[in-house]
C-alpha cells in the first residue's frame, strides 16, 4: 500500500487548518501518532499519513469520543 506522507504544511493547506493549531491542539488529541502520523527514525519532525487521517475524517472519527484501538476499528467513550 503506498501511503502520502504530508509535512505539517501539507497537511494545513488540505485541510483548512493553521499548521500551528495541528501541532499545539490536534497532536495526540485527534491525531494519534502511528495511525495518523509518525516520526520518522524517533526524531522530533512528525510526518502525517493523509490516507488514514482522510478515512476518520471522513467516517466522522476524527473529533468525536471515538479511541483507536492497536489491531484497528475505535472503541466509543
Amino acid at each position: 500500500m503506498n501511503l502520502t506522507y504530508l509535512k505539517v504544511e501539507e497537511l494545513a493547506e488540505r485541510i483548512n487548518f493553521k499548521p500551528q493549531t495541528i501541532l499545539r491542539n490536534k497532536l495526540d488529541s485527534v491525531l494519534i501518532e502511528h495511525i495518523h502520523y509518525v516520526r520518522p527514525f524517533g526524531g522530533k519532525r512528525v510526518l502525517f499519513i493523509w490516507e488514514h487521517i482522510e478515512r476518520d475524517m471522513l467516517s466522522g472519527h476524527l473529533g468525536s469520543s471515538s479511541v483507536p484501538m492497536a489491531r484497528g476499528g475505535y472503541a466509543h467513550g
